[in-house]
C-alpha cells in the first residue's frame, strides 16, 4: 500500500483528482474513428500490457451447464414480468433489463447529483436476496475452481440483453465495489470493449484499444488497471444476439448508502407490478411510479471514469429520447412564460 493512503479507494480516488486537472490541458478530436484517449501509438501499445495484466478468463462453464443456467435466467424474466420482484430489483431500459439481488444502487439517470462517485447503495431490503441458483450453479463453481474467496460475492446482477444492445464505457464505482469485478456470460458470444468514446446522433463507438472475446460460459475478472484506470463498454455492433451476464461483485460494508427516504421511485418500461399492487404501493391508471417509462440519456466517456456506471441504451432508442427531451423543453418554457411563480421552482427533471 502506497504511503499516505488509507485505502485503494482513497489512493484512486486521488488519481482521479489528478486526472482531471491534467486533463484540461489535452486537446482530442471529435471523430469517434480517430479518438484515442492516450497520445500516441507507443502509448497505446504500454497501455494495452497493462489493461492484460488486470484480466483473467477462463471458460468454465460448458454447454451443458450454461443451459441449465440460462433456464433459470428466463425464470427470472419471467418472474420480473409477473411482478414478484420488489421494485428496485428490476430497471429496465430500452434493449437492457437489469436484476439486482443482494445489493443495488443508484447509477446514470438516477442520481439526482450526477457524476463519479455520486453513486449510491439502496438501504437495505430494498432488493431481492441472491437467488439460491446462483449460489450453487454459478458462485459455487467459481470458489471450487479458486477464482474468488468463499463468502466474497455479496452482490449478483443480471443484465439481459436484447440485439444492439450496449453498456457506454464505464469505471465500476470505487468507493462501492472491492475488486476484482467478476462477470459470466452466457447465451451468445459477444466482446469487451477497453478505451472507447461513445457518441450520438446517429451512434458511433470509437476503435477500443483492446477488444476481448466474451465466449458463452466464460468468466471475465477485472482488476488492478483494466478495472480501475481505464474505462470498458459493449459495443451495439457486439451484441448481435440475445446475451445474458451475471455481474458478481462484493460490495464495501462501509460503501454509502441513500436514506430510505431518498430512494428514487421505479422507473419502468411495464406496468405496475404485482408486488406493487400486494403491498399498496401504487394502482395501474393511478399515476404511480410504474405508469411513467424510463428515460435514457447516455453521455460520451472521454476517458477513464467520464462516465461512472452502466448507463445503458440502443441507437433505437436515442431520437425518442432526443424528441422526448424536446417535448418536455417546450412544456417547461410554457409553464414559466404562464406561471410567475415558475422562477421558483423546481428545475430538476429526468435524464
Amino acid at each position: 500500500m502506497a504511503a499516505g493512503y488509507t485505502d485503494l479507494r482513497q489512493k484512486l480516488q486521488f488519481k482521479q483528482k489528478s486526472f482531471r486537472s491534467q486533463e484540461k490541458e489535452k486537446k482530442y478530436t471529435n471523430s469517434p474513428h480517430q479518438y484515442s484517449p492516450y497520445q500516441n501509438v507507443e502509448d497505446n501499445l504500454v497501455i494495452l500490457k497493462q489493461i492484460h495484466t488486470g484480466i483473467q478468463q477462463r471458460r468454465l462453464f460448458d454447454n451443458e451447464q450454461c443451459a441449465a443456467i440460462e433456464e433459470k435466467i428466463d425464470e427470472v424474466v419471467e418472474l420480473a414480468d409477473k411482478g414478484n420482484y420488489k421494485p428496485c430489483t428490476v430497471d429496465r431500459a430500452p434493449l437492457r433489463n437489469k436484476y439486482f439481488f443482494g445489493e443495488g444502487y443508484t447509477y446514470g439517470s438516477q442520481l439526482s447529483k450526477r457524476g463519479p462517485g455520486m453513486e449510491r447503495l439502496y438501504p437495505p431490503g430494498e432488493v431481492d436476496p441472491i437467488p439460491d441458483w446462483v449460489h450453487k450453479l454459478v458462485i459455487k463453481p467459481l470458489v471450487k475452481a479458486n477464482m474468488v474467496p468463499e463468502g466474497f460475492i455479496n452482490s449478483a446482477v443480471i443484465n439481459d440483453y436484447q440485439p444492439g444492445g450496449c453498456i457506454v464505457s464505464h469505471i465500476d464505482p470505487i468507493h462501492i465495489f472491492d475488486r476484482p469485478i467478476v462477470s459470466v456470460s452466457f447465451m451468445s458470444d459477444s466482446a469487451l470493449s477497453f478505451g472507447c468514446k461513445f457518441s450520438f446522433k446517429p451512434i458511433r463507438v470509437s476503435k477500443p484499444i483492446l477488444c476481448l472475446p466474451l465466449s458463452r460460459g466464460c468468466v471475465t475478472i477485472l482488476s488492478g488497471f483494466a478495472a480501475d484506470e481505464i474505462t470498458h463498454c459493449v459495443r451495439p455492433e457486439d451484441t448481435v444476439a440475445r446475451r445474458a451476464v451475471i455481474l458478481l461483485r462484493r460490495v464495501f460494508p462501509d460503501a454509502p448508502r441513500l436514506a430510505p427516504n431518498e430512494v428514487p421511485p421505479p422507473l419502468s418500461a411495464t406496468p405496475t407490478s404485482r408486488y406493487q399492487e400486494i403491498n399498496g404501493l401504487s394502482r395501474p391508471g393511478d399515476g404511480g411510479t410504474n405508469s411513467r417509462k424510463r428515460v435514457v440519456v447516455v453521455s460520451s466517456s472521454l476517458h477513464p471514469r467520464h462516465h461512472s456506471e452502466d448507463s445503458d441504451a440502443g441507437e433505437e432508442d436515442l431520437e425518442d429520447v432526443r424528441q422526448q427531451r424536446g417535448s418536455s423543453n417546450k412544456r417547461r418554457r410554457t409553464r414559466k412564460e404562464s406561471s410567475p411563480a415558475s422562477s421558483t421552482s423546481s428545475q430538476h427533471g429526468e435524464h
